[in-house]
């Protein structure tokens, strides 16, 4: 048997590589880290998938901005976590509440046994944690969908990675976090992640204010079926490497968490339809199986690594049919989130850390060789309470956070967050970006022949293009 490798701190790079060989430590176990990078590689396709998934939520005028944001946001943390996020997160020196800048600029994050688990070198570690970040920072911008301004939310992505995600991540994943040491179960982000941008997507939508309704038939529906159903496919295949990844190596309990994020996605699906079934009295919706697969991949999350196949199969079910009744969740807040962050990952992600504490299993959490986590199936009740401190520690800040950090931005002069009323009747597309819209153009020139419009793209009156961008919108939705 490999011996497993050693942190030694006056190495922290993991040795230099001009006299020594810095991968002999890992002789034998490069299947762990081989194995790691891959769930990265598909952990990244949920970026576009979730870009995909939320253009096809919007109408048709504003889809483009979406598609977008998902690669901007992916650049934009990409430094901030080479700049300090990584560190802020999980540099070996830090506190329980926040990292330390030990690792500023990714200094000595190389070879060394990474501070997650020591079979898994640092940089690849790091790789992996940084694409959870941009997922969920990409989530969270879904607060701003149809209204809010591209280059403030990317503004808003850095700090938000900073001050929001970094703390969070260190108190559920580091070793010296407060929730890691309490301990909250939590083994793939459904605080970090879920509960944080639900939260924050809702913040979002609260300090921009609702959308202008002028009565059009369009407003509030999906303009493109099939952009949902393959932005979820994405994040269906992608969140094989979510879960199954966060093990941290490749033991029977890694290949159990991606079994159980198959099921957990698979009778979300399930549940949702029957929500709508009873709901419509025997009708179908696809958009509504995409939400129930990606509420069940919520619930599962923070429980991926710690149940069995039909616990996962119940929290799965559990999760969509509560994030499908919950339906009317906007009206009662009274609040314009339209892609549904708050109710798919707030709502799920609170469920997924609840079920968790109650359906955690030892005898799963064994299957890695070391670990033993029980829940109040196991008799350790007490874990529900553990999990509440965590739903409402990271509820509460990263609420409230957001909504300092959003009103900070839209006092600063040029750095308004929402677009004119003129751009919102036109369209982010129109408004954002020049010469391109969703789709094909000869849908704009139909309408412009249909309804007598002179001009073509930006050059068109605000009046004018909110007519060609509406009615292709309608037909579609």
């Amino acid at each position: 048997m490999s011996t497993t490798p050693v942190y030694d701190p006056a190495q922290p790079n993991g040795g230099d590589s001009l006299v020594v060989d810095v991968n002999a430590q890992y002789a034998g176990l490069e299947y762990h880290y081989t194995y790691l990078v891959f769930c990265g590689f598909i952990v990244w396709l949920i970026i576009p998938g979730i870009g995909l998934l939320y253009g096809g939520l919007a109408r048709r005028k504003s889809s483009l901005a979406l598609l977008f944001q998902s690669l901007m946001v992916c650049g934009v943390v990409t430094f901030q976590w080479m700049f300090w996020g990584y560190s802020l997160a999980y540099s070996r020196t830090g506190n329980a509440f926040i990292g330390d800048l030990a690792n500023f600029g990714l200094k000595n994050v190389m070879a060394a046994p990474s501070p997650g688990s020591a079979v898994i070198p640092e940089i690849v570690f790091c790789l992996y944690q940084m694409l959870f970040c941009a997922c969920t920072v990409q989530l969270v911008i879904g607060g701003s969908f149809e209204r809010g301004r591209i280059m403030p939310s990317l503004v808003f992505s850095f700090c938000w990675a900073t001050i929001v995600y970094c703390p969070i991540a260190n108190w559920t994943w580091n070793a010296n976090g407060w929730l890691y040491n309490l301990p909250s179960l939590d083994f793939a982000g459904g605080g970090p992640v879920h509960i944080a941008s639900g939260w924050s997507a809702l913040a979002y939508a609260f300090v921009l204010g609702k959308r202008k309704h002028t009565g059009e038939p369009s407003h509030g529906k999906p303009h493109n079926t099939t952009l949902i159903f393959l932005g979820t496919v994405l994040i269906w295949f992608g969140w094989f490497g979510f879960n199954g990844g966060s093990a941290l190596n490749g033991s029977i309990r890694a290949m159990l968490a991606a079994f159980n994020t198959n099921t957990a996605a698979s009778f979300g699906v399930l549940g949702w339809t029957l929500v709508d079934y009873i709901r419509t009295r025997g009708k179908f919706s696809v958009v509504g199986a995409c939400c129930g697969a990606i509420a069940g991949l919520v619930g599962i999350t923070p429980a991926a690594g710690y149940v069995s196949v039909w616990i996962a199969a119940l929290i799965g079910f559990l999760t969509a049919v509560v994030c499908a009744s919950v339906q009317d969740l906007n009206k009662w807040l009274h609040i314009d989130e339209g892609m549904d962050v708050f109710k798919l990952h707030g709502v799920g992600g609170m469920c997924g850390s609840f079920f968790t504490g109650i359906f955690a299993q030892s005898w799963v959490s064994a299957l890695d060789g070391s670990s033993q986590y029980p829940g109040g199936i196991d008799g350790n009740g007490v874990q529900v309470g553990k999990q509440f401190a965590e739903i409402c520690a990271i509820s509460s800040y990263s609420f409230v956070v957001s909504c300092i950090l959003l009103y900070a931005l839209k006092y600063i002069p040029g750095m308004h967050l929402r677009v004119s009323e003129e751009g919102e009747m036109m369209g982010l597309d129109i408004d954002q970006f020049f010469d391109e819209q969703i789709g094909d153009w000869s849908m704009f020139d139909h309408a412009t022949t249909v309804h007598g419009i002179k001009g073509t793209g930006a050059t068109s009156s605000a009046h004018s293009v909110q007519q060609s961008t509406e009615i292709p919108d309608t037909k579609e939705a």
